[in-house]
């Protein structure tokens, strides 16, 4: 038998990261103590009164059978009360929020609810892959907004083609950013709204990385903004905010409209959060911030150190007011993908090609800072070992 596999599958750009992967398992197989600085999964552990709850709830048989599809109705209320404390914003958790099996899965099932064939999809660039897969798997058209060091790392909405505008059904954003670890200011969410409601647009807004704060910073919900209700679903996930990345758990909350849309594909494709991770999640919501200021704190000092750091290897790089990243320019006579090879080869520490991310990626690398201060100097000094 030969098997075919379906074409949108030759949609999807060659992977980077597989190569990286790829070379990463060869230094290994070297004896090389590799150090990854590539991936953005927390090292820090989850809080044990998280993991109370998960081990409590899942001993109780009625927490052993299908999850309602929507989440728990105790789940939805802590997170419209967690956002009404964090971001002043007050919505119903009967039709305005709904559990997710993370915020992947919620962006990655969007598309579902809302594009049709031939519709365009506004697209950051660098950006998270599943805005772009998300779209062409739905038979969407992906136009990329770059993101520029000279716009803060804002997309220009101005420089949008007005017959792209007038096609465009769903427009992605992200911030906190990920690669760039930008940061968006109320005006710029003000001029976003505005965009997409003159223009019928669906505003996505990614916020997972909105606790992960520095320097007194607090991230903007764009719900607060005056209309976004009435176009925006916006994307939170625990997975950061309470170092619960492996525990699949988030939520979208929103537009009552596109909310229940995406409800709707969810009933038809998977069953729902593990009603004890739901649990665990409450317990995260209501609980105390002060793990989560510990937290910030650690990686506040991961990024003033690395900051110094590599700029001291002549690397530009700015000290970002919030996520674990760091962007930083490639040296002169480096492409994103060769640097981050010759790193990863040459000294055994993985870093992130933004070439990656998207077109507009390159010249630039991501650096995680989800792992020890020790490590974080072992891999500043086996860089400085290849004199750049």
């Amino acid at each position: 038998m030969q098997i075919k596999t379906a074409a949108r599958l030759s949609l999807l750009p060659p992977y980077l990261f597989a190569e990286l992967d790829r070379l990463k398992r060869e230094v290994q197989q070297k004896g090389v103590d590799v150090i990854s600085l590539g991936i953005g999964d927390p090292d820090l552990p989850t809080p044990p009164h998280i993991i109370a709850a998960l081990q409590r709830t899942a001993e109780m048989p009625v927490n052993h059978r299908y999850p309602d599809y929507q989440g728990l109705d105790r789940f939805r209320a802590a997170a419209t009360v967690w956002y009404k404390r964090r971001f002043g914003v007050t919505l119903d958790p009967g039709r305005e929020a709904c559990a997710l099996i993370g915020s992947k899965e919620g962006i990655a099932n969007f598309p579902v609810a809302v594009v049709d064939p031939g519709d365009i999809v506004l697209i950051p660039d660098p950006g998270y892959p599943v805005y772009f897969s998300g779209c062409v798997f739905n038979g969407g058209e992906p136009y990329f907004m770059p993101l520029r060091k000279e716009n803060a790392f804002l997309p220009d909405l101005g420089a949008i083609p007005s017959e792209v505008a007038k096609r465009a059904k769903l427009m992605w954003l992200n911030y906190p950013n990920n690669p760039t670890a930008a940061t968006a200011e109320p005006e710029f969410l003000k001029r976003a709204v505005k965009f997409c409601l003159d223009n019928n647009i669906i505003l996505g807004f990614d916020i997972a990385y909105s606790e992960i704060a520095f320097d007194g910073y607090r991230a903007p919900s764009v719900l607060d903004i005056d209309g976004a209700r009435d176009c925006t679903i916006e994307f939170h996930s625990l997975s950061k905010t309470f170092s619960m990345t492996g525990w699949r758990v988030g939520f979208c909350v929103g537009n009552a409209q596109l909310v229940g849309a995406l409800g709707t594909v969810k009933t038809n494709v998977d069953s729902g959060v593990f009603q004890p991770v739901q649990e665990a999640a409450i317990a995260a919501l209501e609980g105390s911030d002060d793990t989560l200021r510990e937290y910030c704190k650690i990686y506040q000092g991961r990024r003033d150190m690395m900051v110094t750091a590599l700029r001291g290897l002549g690397l530009d790089c700015e000290a970002p007011r919030a996520t674990f990243y760091l962007w930083a320019r490639t040296p002169a006579g480096y492409t994103s993908a060769s640097f981050a090879e010759r790193v990863l080869k040459e000294t055994g520490v993985v870093i992130t090609p933004g070439s990656g991310f998207g077109k507009s990626g390159e010249g630039y690398v991501r650096f995680s800072l989800t792992v020890p201060n020790e490590r974080l100097k072992e891999a500043v000094g086996r860089i400085q070992t290849l004199r750049l």
